[in-house]
């Protein structure tokens, strides 16, 4: 039975994704808003898209399509070693005793039209992102990409077995997602530099309504009763609203306000009643009070000899930053990526029992094993760590 309070109490049933058919997403206004942040800090030099010459715009389109066709053909490559890892996660989860779902493999990588925009769909890879489990319901999520408009669908099979069993079933209203839709304030009010050329070329469509609820249950982290939700745009800011009333008067919620543009389970994660795992100081200050009195571990700086080494043309999703995605098995262990053996070593120096398994990509296909899990059914009940 669907069950799930917090980020670490013992885990029992869980969704892993598939990498199946991955097709990089287009690089369209909802792409590019999405990954401003890691674009600017990541691709600059890297990704020759993000190159600010004086070109035509006919030149320009010739270069962001072959630069595009190079960034998926550049994925391709690491497709086998990405769904191999995925495989070891599976399969390390299951012998440690847990029941693994595992999504509809994406049959067909196909464009697919609204009365709005087109979008090349993706398989369910980062799950977590657009579904979170509060207590014994789902919560679906409104889609930030385009491209991940239809992603859900193919936990349908999975959420209904739930829903047989009693489980409650929600979905956030679904948006239209023209481009006025979009809120650029945090672009254009400078919290995050602006890479893209043209992400301030929005058209006008009759659907305009204004600023819609877009918001990935990513942005939530599940501490019992209190949730913290990071909000950076108007669009995150509907999605909260409707979040909080929702769930009203059972939870809590937190608003932490531009921790980043986006998720934050990158940024810190507790581990079990009392201490969190956090990306550095400033992270911690940005957290309800309660929280701040918490322990907190530190990671060591990860080095870059930790990441394959990587060809222009290939686009960096994540920062560097992604290993802190971990995923808690119990308030004692966690599934860590093997290949940063200095967080390993600081976890285990404070009393973890780590689980290690290789995630070779991480940075390419833009999730850790947090993302690419949802976790249905932890041994939890709704408790309050705040009072």
């Amino acid at each position: 039975m669907l069950n799930s309070h917090n980020e670490w109490s013992p885990l029992k049933e869980v969704i892993v994704g598939s990498s199946f058919n991955y097709n990089t997403p287009e690089i369209e206004l909802s792409f590019q808003l999405f990954y401003t942040e890691e674009a600017t800090k990541n691709n600059f030099y890297v990704h020759p898209h993000f190159s600010r010459g004086d070109e035509k715009d006919a030149e320009k389109k010739q270069i962001l399509q072959k630069n595009l066709q190079i960034a998926r053909d550049s994925s391709r490559k690491y497709l086998a070693e990405l769904a191999e890892d995925i495989e070891e996660f599976a399969d390390t989860l299951a012998k440690a005793g847990v029941k693994v779902h595992r999504p509809l493999p994406l049959q067909k990588v196909e464009r697919y039209k609204t009365p709005y925009w087109e979008a090349i769909g993706i398989p369910a890879l980062n799950i977590r992102d657009q579904a979170i489990i509060i207590g014994n319901e789902i919560i679906e999520t409104a889609p930030i990409l385009r491209a991940r408009y239809f992603e859900n669908d193919l936990l349908k099979p999975i959420f209904y077995e739930y829903f047989r069993d009693n489980a409650r079933w929600s979905c956030m209203p679904r948006p239209m997602m023209t481009d006025k839709s979009f809120d650029l304030s945090d672009v254009e009010e400078g919290f995050v530099s602006r890479p893209w050329e043209d992400v301030e070329a929005q058209k006008s469509s009759p659907f305009d309504i204004g600023y819609e609820m877009m918001i990935d249950a990513a942005q939530c982290i599940r501490l019992g009763r209190d949730i913290l939700v990071n909000v950076s745009t108007q669009n995150h800011e509907l999605g909260y609203q409707w979040l909080e009333r929702h769930l009203a008067p059972h939870y809590r919620l937190h608003r932490i306000f531009r921790m980043t543009d986006g998720h934050i389970d990158s940024m810190f994660l507790p581990l079990r009643p009392g201490t969190l795992l956090a990306r550095n100081p400033d992270v911690v200050k940005m957290l309800p009070l309660p929280l701040q009195k918490w322990d907190v571990i530190y990671p060591p700086e990860p080095k870059d000899n930790i990441f394959p080494e990587y060809e222009m043309g290939d686009l960096l999703l994540t920062s560097k930053y992604i290993d802190l995605n971990v995923l808690s098995l119990d308030e004692n262990t966690v599934v860590v990526n093997s290949l940063f053996p200095e967080l390993i070593q600081t976890l285990e120096k404070r009393g973890f029992a780590v689980v290690p398994v290789r995630h070779r990509h991480r940075r390419i296909f833009g999730g850790g094993f947090h993302c690419f899990s949802l976790d249905t059914v932890r041994e939890s009940t709704l408790e309050d760590y705040f009072g």
